[in-house]
């Protein structure tokens, strides 16, 4: 579960630091940065957060003490197992420095003493090792990394897990914190878990991902959306789309009719083990399946460059019926990775759907235009 090759930026980010005397206000390279210190980094999917905490565990390092010198802690076990991947990658020449898995199904006795200098896993399972088991001495812990700041608040007892984590670790230790997106309430936690924090955001302006063209398209109901899907496949070259629907019922159901009109498809859902859903997006990377219907679980940290298309069968909303910004913008993220250009096609079929629309364009502050699915010139051009 990998992107395997870096990749170049244009974006643009600007620095807050509390301290005027910061090298941080006018540092031009990354010499001139007096590390450690702590940081809180908000960017979009795509921009590079992993290879920067990656490289900042890497470089801390002492290979020559057979302890956990570096935690890193990530929502979901897919993540986990992604960032570890490309830990490994980037450390590849450092063989003498190894990477232990703090994840589901990965039983380690109480008090066994693990030598692995870094240590990737889900809140959950990281506390145990800490506290329950004593697999892991949290005192000599040198750097914290939170990845998936956003996502950690949103998952019931990460946040509580997270906190207790970070309280067990020593006072110099170098805390990291990284979001692809800053609501108010992810501040909160980010303050309590990171004292003193440099701060690094992207502009407010980028977060739309100008590389990815948004469109929508008016239906009546789900079978409509269905044919309008299809429209769109037939029209344009696609390299491989996601599909996002709401329910798992409606995933499971859009799955069979894509299966029946001849599309070879791939089904993601919650429920699934999480081995399950590693094979599944091993699969979809491959390539062997061209189309990845999912539910929200899939919305974020997974890279697979090929995708081109994303399509909203329905739009993402809170549990009050409101636009959910946030998995909008992870959602359409899937695409234009990494500066690419790509496609995000919205389906509206009610008036509540138009409304969540319209809280979106003026969250980014972007017009999303319609698209005329009868028209197959008009989707052609879409995708030029």
């Amino acid at each position: 579960m990998i992107h395997t090759s870096l990749v170049n930026t244009t974006n643009q980010v600007e620095v807050l630091q509390r301290d005027p005397n910061s090298p941080l206000y006018s540092v031009k390279t990354f010499e001139e940065l007096r590390l450690p210190q702590n940081l809180i980094a908000q960017s979009q999917s795509g921009t590079g957060k992993t290879a920067a905490f990656a490289l900042a565990m890497l470089s801390h390092v002492d290979p020559a003490n057979k302890w956990t010198q570096c935690l890193c802690i990530a929502p979901t076990y897919e993540l986990a197992l992604q960032t570890g991947k490309v830990i490994e990658q980037m450390g590849k020449f450092y063989p003498e420095v190894k990477l232990a898995y703090a994840i589901r199904g990965n039983k380690l006795d109480r008090g066994t003493k693990i030598q692995e200098q870094i240590v990737i896993g889900t809140p959950g399972t990281v506390l145990d090792w800490c506290s329950k088991l004593k697999i892991i001495d949290p005192k000599k812990i040198s750097v914290f990394v939170l990845d998936e700041a956003d996502v950690m608040i949103a998952t019931q007892g990460h946040q509580d897990q997270s906190i207790r984590i970070q309280r067990m670790l020593p006072n110099e230790c170098q805390m990291l914190l990284f979001s692809a997106t800053f609501e108010d309430s992810v501040w909160k936690f980010a303050e309590r878990v990171v004292p003193d924090p440099n701060i690094i955001k992207l502009k407010r302006e980028e977060e739309t991902l100008d590389t990815i063209k948004q469109y929508y398209v008016l239906c009546n109901d789900k079978d409509e959306k269905f044919t309008a899907l299809c429209n769109i496949y037939g029209a344009i070259t696609i390299a491989q789309a996601m599909i996002f629907c709401h329910t798992r019922r409606t995933a499971g159901w859009l799955s069979a009719e894509l299966t029946k009109e001849g599309h070879v498809v791939a089904l993601l859902s919650g429920e699934m083990t999480v081995e399950q859903r590693a094979a599944i997006i091993e699969r979809f990377r491959e390539g062997k399946e061209k189309v990845l219907v999912t539910t929200n679980v899939c919305s974020r940290g997974i890279d697979v460059e090929q995708v081109s298309v994303v399509i909203n069968f329905d739009l993402p909303m809170d549990k009050d019926g409101n636009a959910d910004n946030e998995t909008y913008l992870h959602r359409i993220g899937r695409t234009g990775r990494f500066g690419k250009r790509g496609l995000a096609v919205n389906m509206i079929d009610s008036k509540q759907s138009m409304n969540i629309l319209n809280q979106i364009e003026e969250h980014f502050n972007k017009k999303i235009n319609k698209l005329d699915t009868d028209d197959l010139d008009e989707i052609e051009k879409i995708s030029n």
